[in-house]
């Protein structure tokens, strides 16, 4: 098993010594609402995440499901046109939690004190939980091609990726930083709607192998664009609660990962 130094580029990222550093992430994150950090596994952990991607790759469960941007299923007692019920598609495969090695970088790189105080400092976050249920804390998640994830907003109010080997053409990760504002309870359907349409500019983020990414998803329209290559695109989630003992839904677990344990 590794240690931090040897899965983290820490003398580009010293994640575990400058406060500058952390104050510099925190601030860009705040303004950009994304914050990407390149290389941020070594070459050396990196290739062995990859290895251990493609050999967990046959057992990936495969799911598709049409939704809302709100992740929601059509609201009959909205019109059909209305910009928060129109469905959406998202298709992938997802490993576990429990099938990934204990051995495994990704549990080494999870469990670390040193990166989850990273987290919680740039995040602006008081302390942060693995999830209770053995399977949703660390993801690998699997795109083949014509694969894709839909616009929607998320439900957790921030994501954390890791990107572990990148297609040759297509699942491009496009957002908008704006559209709705959870806490007020304030949506701009007029926007999303523009959006479903392809009728308003988006951002694109050209994330490659080894990057980590924390992005504010439940305030931020964003999706993942069809695949377009036989080299599917493999990213890994790692997943953190604000609260002790959560357990990701009953209804999330079965349709992620075919089962509830």
């Amino acid at each position: 098993m590794n240690n931090i130094k040897d899965i983290v580029n820490l003398e580009i990222y010293p994640i575990d010594t400058s406060s500058d550093f952390l104050k510099d992430c925190k601030k860009k994150l705040k303004k950009d609402s994304v914050l990407q950090l390149d290389n941020f596994i070594s070459s050396k952990s990196l290739s062995k995440i990859q290895n251990e991607g493609n050999q967990l790759h046959p057992q990936a469960y495969y799911c598709s499901q049409n939704h809302t941007v709100l992740l929601n299923k059509k609201n009959m007692d909205l019109k059909l046109d209305d910009p928060c019920n129109v469905e959406v598609l998202s298709n992938k495969g997802c490993v576990p939690h429990d099938l990934i090695p204990i051995s495994s970088d990704l549990i080494e790189l999870y469990n670390s004190l040193v990166f989850q105080k990273f987290l919680e400092n740039v995040l602006d976050i008081k302390k942060i939980y693995p999830y209770k249920d053995t399977l949703s804390s660390i993801n690998y998640n699997y795109y083949e091609e014509g694969q894709q994830l839909g616009w929607h907003f998320d439900n957790a109010s921030f994501a954390i990726t890791l990107m572990i080997q990148s297609p040759d053409s297509g699942g491009i990760f496009e957002y908008i930083n704006k559209g709705r504002n959870y806490e007020k309870n304030y949506i701009d359907k007029k926007l999303i709607g523009s959006v479903l349409k392809d009728e308003y500019p988006v951002n694109e983020l050209s994330v490659k192998p080894g990057t980590l990414l924390l992005f504010y998803g439940r305030n931020y329209l964003h999706r993942v664009t069809a695949v377009t290559s036989q080299k599917c695109r493999i990213l890994v989630t790692l997943n953190y609660n604000l609260e002790e003992g959560v357990s990701l839904s009953e209804n999330a677990r079965l349709t992620f990962f075919g089962r509830l344990k």
